[in-house]
């Protein structure tokens, strides 16, 4: 039994029987019978003795691979860029970073995606397509024009307080979130709107109407 103790194999429902083993053999009949009796030194007292439970060690299951990169590229295909801070708000069921990391790692030496730095102040390693680099690019050199989009608080889109500075918006189809190109400018929770900046009182009205009832951009309209 104490061979198996040691081994961690078994364990005890009481520390009666590992204090019985503590005790050198030699002195071990001796206390017992003086003393196992009154107080329960005896392993006879020790309790109930069971199998520790033990983590099963398993290669991954068949296709367990291919669901992986079909995911991490689902994933890709949603953000356009994708790191670890990105993903806060995705499912719990996904594959945890350290697996889909495995998996762009490999398509960025296939030369499917590409690694870089492309979203600032975040750490750890980042991953694009392609095409959304040049977006990215073509973003930074697009002039401001005041256009307003509004989303539902349950968008995936929704990572304010997480990708932005603010208080987080939770995840709800009755909360909103307006932003100003491409900027969060004010949320809707509650049925109380909060503006994340300070706007002038002549364009108070058409954001607070573009949040609650939603807005679009033209360029946007009629892409499925």
């Amino acid at each position: 039994m104490g061979e198996l103790v040691a081994l961690g194999l078994v364990n005890a429902d009481s520390f009666a029987g590992l204090r019985a083993l503590l005790v050198p053999a030699e002195k071990r009949r001796t206390l017992a019978q003086r003393r196992s009796r009154a107080l329960g030194f005896g392993m006879e007292d020790a309790g109930r003795w069971t199998l520790a439970r033990r983590a099963r060690q398993r290669g991954p299951l068949p296709g367990e691979a291919e669901a992986t990169e079909h995911l991490a590229r689902c994933l890709l295909r949603r953000y356009g860029v994708v790191f670890w801070r990105l993903l806060e708000r995705e499912a719990g069921w996904l594959p945890p970073w350290r697996d889909l990391l495995r998996v762009y790692r490999r398509l960025e030496a296939r030369g499917d995606i590409r690694g870089g730095r492309f979203v600032a102040g975040f750490s750890g390693e980042q991953f694009a397509l392609p095409e959304a680099v040049g977006l990215l690019r073509d973003v930074r050199r697009r002039p401001e024009a005041g256009a307003l989009l509004s989303l539902s608080g349950a968008d995936p889109l929704n990572l304010v307080g997480i990708l932005t500075p603010g208080p987080k918006l939770a995840a709800l189809t009755g909360n909103r979130l307006l932003f100003r190109d491409g900027l969060p400018l004010a949320l809707l929770s509650g049925g109380e709107v909060k503006f994340l900046e300070n706007v002038p009182a002549a364009d108070e009205w058409a954001a607070r109407k573009a949040l609650r009832r939603g807005a679009v951009p033209r360029g946007l309209v009629g892409i499925a």
